[in-house]
C-alpha cells in the first residue's frame, strides 16, 4: 500500500486498531467493542487508506498480524489513548467522583485468596470504579493490554513498565492430619521419601519460580500433578499426599497442617507492574497504592506468621 494518506486521522479509528492490535483477531475485537466483524474491517481498511499503510498481515491461519508499520503505530495510539484518558479523569475530577474501568491480571491462588477480597474493599472507597480481575496460571501481556495491572512471580525483563516489588509470600509443606496420621511418620526431610506429593506439571508451569518441590524435597514422587494452585490445594485436602501451597490460603484453612514447618518453607516475591503511558491515570495509581498498602497489612498472613 503507497503510504499517503489523503484524508484526516480519525481518532475513532484508531480505537479500533489498537483493540484489534490487542485480540490479535478482528472478530474477537468486535467482541470486546459489542460491534460486528465487518465494522472492525471497515474501521481498519479506513484508517490503512488514511495512513497510506499497511497495518496488518491478515490471515485465517495467524489472524491479524502487525506489519512493521502497525508496530510502529501502536505504540503512539497506547500513549494517545492514555493521555486522553488522563484528561478525562482529570476533568472529572478525583476522590469519590473517581471513575472509570481496571483490569488487573495476576495469579490464580493470589488472585482468588488476595486481590479479590481488597478490590470489594477498594470499591467501598470507589464505588464508580469498576474492576475485572484475571486470575489465571499464566502471565497476562501488557504490551498487548490484557490488563492494566499485572502481578506476577518475576518482575519483567524489559519495556515501558513501572514495576515494583509488591509482596514477599511463603510457601510451606501441608497435610491433612488424617493423611498424617495414617502414614509414616515425618520427623525430617529424608522421611519424605515415603511419601507421595501433588505438584506442578514441570513443562507446562509458566514460570521456573513454581517448581520448588524439586528445590526442596529432590526425586519427589508426584503421582498427581495439576498447572493449577488452587487444584493442587483441593486435591491436599482429600488427604492422600503432600503438597506445597502458599501460607496465604492453607493457613487460613483448619483442614491443613504444616508439616516439618521449621525446616521446610520457601519465599518467593509478587511484583506489581502497569505501563508507563497509564501513570497518568489515578484510578490505576490508586488500584495499586491500595494492593500495596493491603499486602504491607496483611504480611503476616502472606508470610505465615499470623
Amino acid at each position: 500500500m503507497q503510504k499517503s494518506a489523503n484524508k484526516n486521522l480519525n481518532w475513532d479509528d484508531l480505537r479500533f486498531f489498537l483493540e484489534v492490535a490487542r485480540a490479535g483477531t478482528a472478530s474477537a475485537a468486535s467482541r470486546r467493542l459489542s460491534v460486528d466483524y465487518t465494522t472492525v474491517a471497515r474501521r481498519i481498511r479506513s484508517l490503512e487508506e488514511s495512513l497510506g499503510a499497511l497495518l496488518f498481515d491478515k490471515s485465517r491461519s495467524n489472524g491479524f498480524t502487525l506489519t512493521v508499520d502497525g508496530q510502529h503505530l501502536v505504540r503512539h495510539a497506547d500513549t494517545m489513548e492514555a493521555a486522553m484518558e488522563a484528561a478525562m479523569a482529570e476533568v472529572s475530577g478525583t476522590g469519590s467522583a473517581l471513575s472509570g474501568h481496571v483490569r488487573i491480571g495476576c495469579t490464580e491462588a493470589f488472585g482468588t485468596y488476595f486481590v479479590a477480597p481488597h478490590m470489594v474493599e477498594f470499591q467501598d472507597r470507589y464505588p464508580n470504579i469498576s474492576i475485572d480481575i484475571l486470575p489465571v496460571p499464566h502471565f497476562v501481556n501488557l504490551s498487548r493490554r490484557e490488563a492494566d495491572i499485572a502481578i506476577t512471580l518475576e518482575r519483567p525483563a524489559r519495556g515501558p513498565y513501572i514495576s515494583s516489588k509488591l509482596c514477599d509470600y511463603r510457601l510451606k509443606l501441608y497435610a491433612t492430619p488424617e493423611y498424617l496420621a495414617q502414614h509414616p511418620t515425618i520427623t525430617c526431610i529424608e522421611d519424605l521419601t515415603q511419601h507421595r506429593f501433588i505438584n506442578y506439571v514441570n513443562e507446562l508451569a509458566f514460570s521456573a519460580q513454581l517448581l520448588y518441590l524439586d528445590e526442596l524435597v529432590p526425586g519427589a514422587q508426584s503421582t498427581l500433578r495439576s498447572t493449577s494452585a488452587l487444584a493442587q490445594y483441593h486435591a491436599v485436602l482429600q488427604g492422600r499426599a503432600l503438597a506445597i501451597l502458599p501460607c496465604f490460603i492453607a493457613d487460613t484453612d483448619p483442614r491443613l497442617v504444616p508439616v516439618l514447618n521449621e525446616e521446610l518453607s520457601i519465599t518467593r516475591q509478587f511484583w506489581l507492574s502497569y505501563s508507563e503511558d497509564l501513570r497518568r491515570l489515578k484510578r490505576v495509581t490508586e488500584v495499586a497504592q491500595h494492593l500495596v498498602l493491603a499486602a504491607q497489612a496483611n504480611n503476616s498472613l502472606l508470610m505465615g506468621s499470623s
